[in-house]
């Protein structure tokens, strides 16, 4: 940085640069996380590559990252993939740590340090959501249904592409182990973004947990005040079944055909054709990709889960919420090439929820715009910190310290090069290397 630019710094009230060994004077728990906040500006390997120790932790971390693989592997065969969110943030805190094998041991500390309230937040959303049955707020079954008709032309999305796609099962085709994996991809790629995230630059990693923390606590404020159902829960009620607007009736845990009402097609309407050996009713089918991919013991979990979570937990969809949010948090972040698959992935979604029957397009909708404003308001907050950090930073600057270094800069630069020392006249405003500095 040039000389101008120091004094340009020091005109301003604000130091251009101050130094990575130069922790500026604030609170005092500033003092003590400065090494920390120091050790992870500088998360690269603890010794240079180069050297002998450099090369052994290299090797190291290859190991230890293989043994996390192996591992990873060997229980998800024999236990199946875990769904919920303490096994998945387990996991991928060990990959973190293994991928962090070789780097300062406070950027190790620092993994702990940034997970814990990570996890314990949304443990805490998770104990949440359970309270909100207390509520006893009234649920929503028609508005979804006749939004979805509206925006369709009379046409629900669920029952029209069960009637024209879904096969008997398990006479699974290819699109339905796709709508599987997109479906499920929701349960992981929160966590597997946080991970990488960290791994690759932390104040990414703050800003995506932000923002996915903040959408999952406004999915909850809607569904503890607006709890809704999906539509495989519609599909087994009929209108008698909820006029009191129950938020569990006893249709919906009843499949067809022990449950006639499912046969007719409940609240959504009865199915008008289907392909040869289907059902003739609504079915979940989120699930059904597992069988071709050979993971019943993924598929039973996935039920398991799926029986204990909130039913009508519908709007917004958290799924498609979830999607659009990586899609906003990415977009600037790959090259244009990649940005296709961005487009297409939230499409790619709304159509597995809508097929599957676990959201109306309208649920989509509504998970979409939460992921948006909560995107905006996060930008918003994000600036606000930035300049309340930049006013603190100009606030707490030592001028005498800076001057000092401002002259010594100065009198390296003239001892390198003393031709050029009648082009380092500084700033108006700045001191002269004849004036003598004074506290």
């Amino acid at each position: 940085m040039s000389i101008r630019g120091w004094a340009k710094g020091l005109r301003g009230g604000r130091p251009a640069d101050l130094g990575a060994d130069v922790a500026p004077s604030r609170s005092p728990w500033a003092a003590l996380a400065w090494p920390l906040s120091s050790a992870g500006a500088r998360r690269r390997d603890w010794f240079p590559r180069e050297s002998l120790p450099g090369k052994i932790f290299r090797v190291a971390r290859l190991v230890a990252l293989a043994t996390w693989a192996g591992l990873l592997i060997y229980y998800w065969h024999r236990d199946g993939v875990p769904f919920d969110r303490e096994g998945l943030l387990l996991w991928v805190c060990l990959g973190v740590l293994a991928g962090s094998v070789g780097r300062h041991p406070l950027a190790l500390l620092q993994v702990v340090l940034d997970f814990v309230p990570f996890a314990l937040v949304l443990i805490a959303y998770d104990y949440l959501r359970g309270l909100s049955y207390q509520l006893g707020m009234p649920t929503w079954w028609h508005p979804q249904v006749d939004a979805d008709k509206f925006l369709f032309f009379g046409h629900e999305p669920t029952v029209w592409l069960q009637e024209h796609l879904k096969h008997a099962y398990p006479d699974i085709r290819w699109y339905d182990v796709a709508v599987t994996l997109c479906y499920c991809s929701f349960f992981f790629l929160p966590y597997v973004m946080a991970g990488v995230l960290w791994l690759r630059d932390r104040a990414s990693f703050y800003r995506w947990s932000l923002r996915f923390v903040s959408l999952s606590f406004v999915g909850f404020a809607v569904f503890a005040l607006f709890p809704a159902a999906p539509p495989w829960a519609a599909a087994r009620c009929s209108a008698s079944d909820i006029a009191s607007r129950p938020s569990e009736p006893g249709c919906m845990w009843q499949d067809a055909p022990a449950n006639i009402t499912a046969v007719h097609g409940g609240i959504l309407g009865p199915m008008t054709t289907h392909l040869q050996g289907a059902s003739p009713w609504v079915e979940r089918t989120s699930w059904w990709g597992f069988h071709d991919l050979h993971l019943s013991v993924a598929g039973s979990l996935l039920k398991e889960g799926q029986a204990i979570a909130d039913p009508v937990a519908a709007v917004p969809s958290l799924h498609l919420g979830g999607t659009v949010l990586f899609v906003l948090f990415m977009w600037r972040r790959v090259s244009k090439w990649w940005r296709p698959l961005l487009v297409a992935y939230p499409f790619a979604m709304t159509f597995s929820l809508a097929y599957s029957a676990e959201h109306y397009v309208f649920d989509c909708l509504t998970g979409a715009l939460a992921a948006v404003l909560v995107t905006l308001a996060s930008i918003r907050l994000e600036r606000w910190w930035r300049r309340r950090n930049r006013s603190a930073d100009a606030d707490g600057v030592d001028v005498g310290v800076l001057k000092l270094r401002l002259l010594a800069a100065i009198a390296s630069q003239r001892r390198s090069d003393p031709d050029e020392g009648s082009s380092l006249e500084p700033t108006p405003g700045a001191s002269s290397p004849e004036t003598p500095v004074s506290d």
